[in-house]
């Protein structure tokens, strides 16, 4: 496949022939998709940089990991709602089309893949230094598959996130409340929701750190 027409590709269009609903239908999922890829974007490199000190950041790390996963839950979730609708028929979602076939292949393997790194290093967590060294090797193995299709993910999406996720915030400063579209509120309220439940778990994971914080050899297994 050619990356290059892959990030230069046009965002999907919206459909027009169907009234969008209460929830804002297609578009509506697709801007809460793209709010939550976006903040997950932004997540993901702070937690990056916690990598280059893992000794000295991995509380950081650890808070940031579980502030990822209802995030992830919520990302999944909308794409998944998309995927069941298109695949069932639903006109809107017909219209809209499906993603381009390169993410179409690696879009199911991003999620397992994602959901095996977060699951590892919950894991970790949990079991303590002593016995979470034996299987830090597969949490780093897991994160190499994962950044793979993380970068072409990024790249098919990038264009289409940033225009997604500035569409609310910019109908809301116009003020043109009977152009904007439904479910707005709802939408940001359950970013902000997702992300208090993500804060929370990372708060309390902050608790189950404490064995690994002296483990020097944490960055070389």
């Amino acid at each position: 496949m050619d990356l290059a027409r892959l990030v230069t590709r046009e965002p999907p269009r919206v459909p027009t022939t169907t009234p969008p609903g209460a929830g804002g239908g297609v578009e509506g999922n697709s801007r809460l998709t793209g709010a939550a890829g976006a903040a997950l974007f932004v997540i993901l490199a702070v937690e990056g940089i916690t990598i280059l000190q893992i000794h000295q950041l991995i509380s950081w790390h650890v808070f940031l990991g579980m502030l990822l996963v209802p995030l992830v839950l919520l990302k999944t979730g909308s794409t998944g709602y998309r995927f069941a609708h298109y695949y069932s028929g639903d006109p809107p979602y017909r219209e809209k089309g499906p993603p381009h076939p390169l993410l179409r292949v690696t879009g199911p393997l991003l999620v397992l893949s994602t959901l095996a790194l977060l699951g590892t290093g919950i894991a970790l967590v949990a079991l303590g230094r002593n016995v979470g060294h034996s299987y830090l090797w597969l949490h780093k193995a897991t994160f190499f598959v994962w950044g793979a299709l993380l970068a072409i993910h990024v790249l098919g999406h990038l264009r289409e996130t940033a225009t997604l996720t500035a569409a609310d915030w910019r109908e809301r400063a116009l003020r043109a409340a009977p152009a904007r579209l439904a479910g707005a509120d709802a939408r940001l309220s359950l970013l902000v929701v997702t992300l208090a439940v993500g804060v929370a778990l990372g708060i309390v994971s902050l608790g189950w750190v404490g064995s690994w914080h002296h483990f020097v050899h944490l960055g070389r297994g």
